[in-house]
């Protein structure tokens, strides 16, 4: 099994052998495209990391090198913590067997399984706390989930408006290439407006707002 989480990692080690005189019958042969496959991950088991077991069906040959049957195969995929979305993991040649060429490679892919709380933002990952116009406006105090199922307390004393943001530091994924690091939980707010306002309310507002 191959890991390749750099876009230019498919150019490291080129160039080969280059001693001279052995031919390998495998060389005669093409091989077949990379078969591709999407494999969603759930944001947790980014944080924690996985194993995931994924089974494939592929044509194998017989004893005698030209029958062929059908098998299932069993692929297991150790997902790191950290690991980022578009991370490859390759199986060399696990694709199907034919007399005439080489068997494929099977390919996964690392996908975001949408989260129901957070999205991810690289190594971040964030949060959006909804809270009513009275709070943006008086402050209030927020309880924000992680992914390791605490809550932390977040005090909003200053007004809060449609883009702040708060940045609790250390508690979203780990690094992809230092796991005991982790990146941020970014807080954003949505704030709930509400439908309309008694004339009372209005006119406090009028007093206590006017136009600039």
């Amino acid at each position: 099994m191959d890991v390749d989480d750099d876009p230019f990692g498919s150019f490291a080690g080129y160039g080969g052998h280059r001693g001279g005189g052995v031919c390998h019958p495998d060389r005669q042969k093409p091989q077949d495209k990379a078969v591709v496959h999407e494999v969603q991950v759930s944001l947790e088991d980014i944080f924690k990391g996985a194993t995931k077991k994924m089974k494939i069906t592929r044509t194998v040959l017989g004893p005698d090198g030209r029958s062929t049957r059908r098998e299932d195969k069993v692929l297991t995929i150790d997902v790191k913590p950290g690991w980022k979305a578009g991370t490859k993991i390759t199986f060399p040649k696990e694709g199907d067997q034919t007399p005439y060429n080489i068997p494929a490679d099977i390919v996964f892919v690392i996908k975001d399984k949408p989260h129901s709380l957070f999205t991810r933002d690289g190594s971040d990952i964030r949060y959006k706390a909804n809270i009513s116009l009275r709070d943006a406006l008086l402050g209030t105090t927020v309880q924000v989930p992680t992914l390791d199922n605490k809550r932390i307390t977040l005090q909003l004393n200053d007004v809060v408006k449609p883009t702040t943001v708060r940045r609790i530091q250390g508690e979203g994924l780990p690094l992809p290439k230092q796991s005991s690091r982790r990146g941020d939980l970014i807080v954003e707010f949505d704030i709930k407006f509400p439908d309309k306002l008694s004339p009372r309310v209005k006119q406090l507002v009028s007093e206590n707002f006017p136009h600039s």
